[in-house]
């Protein structure tokens, strides 16, 4: 397995563990965290399962999805999840999804985690474009991603099934090229 470690100013991401199941459960399984997901709160079997799939997916060759955990670098606390999954048919383009445990909201934390996992794309992976939807419904999403250099593409109409039925989604996305200027090169 190739081990992913990154860290930044206020927010660290590294592989998920096993030992992770609890902190995960904490997002996974929060009515609140998933409010704006396609499924229900995960059971601590499903997210144990889910990092199951995650750890066998970061041997595959060439590793398409990268499930990592969230951390507080100076003590490693999980405290979010952050998914990059590249896209078979258009390697160069992947779609991430994030999400930090419903305490730490409103902290600015959430931009903090776009601009990582957005620089671990570009940079590490090499990647000409990054993407992610959310709800219409979802500001602080919107918030963080357009506050990290992502634009805001467009409505996807009933793009996603969730528990109580079709939702549309709004596309945000970040070419490298434009991102890494707008970031100084960090």
């Amino acid at each position: 397995m190739r081990c992913v470690q990154v860290t930044g100013a206020q927010l660290g991401l590294r592989e998920v563990t096993p030992a992770d199941v609890a902190d995960l459960h904490a997002i996974y399984g929060n009515p609140a965290a998933t409010e704006h997901l396609p499924f229900n709160p995960r059971t601590p079997d499903e997210v144990s399962s889910m990092i199951a799939e995650a750890r066998k997916e970061a041997d595959a060759e060439p590793r398409r999805l990268y499930l990592l955990a969230v951390t507080e670098p100076q003590d490693d606390k999980v405290i979010g999840v952050a998914r990059l999954h590249i896209e078979a048919d258009h390697p160069h383009s992947a779609e991430i999804g994030l999400g930090l445990r419903p305490d730490l909201w409103g902290r600015g934390l959430g931009t903090d985690l776009v601009r990582l996992i957005l620089g671990f794309g570009f940079r590490q992976l090499r990647l000409h474009r990054i993407w992610g939807a959310r709800s219409p419904a979802n500001v602080p999403a919107q918030l963080a991603m357009l506050v990290a250099g992502m634009v805001e593409e467009g409505r996807v109409r009933h793009h996603v099934l969730t528990p109580t039925g079709y939702r549309d989604s709004i596309v945000h996305s970040a070419i490298s090229d434009e991102w890494l200027g707008e970031q100084g090169q960090r």
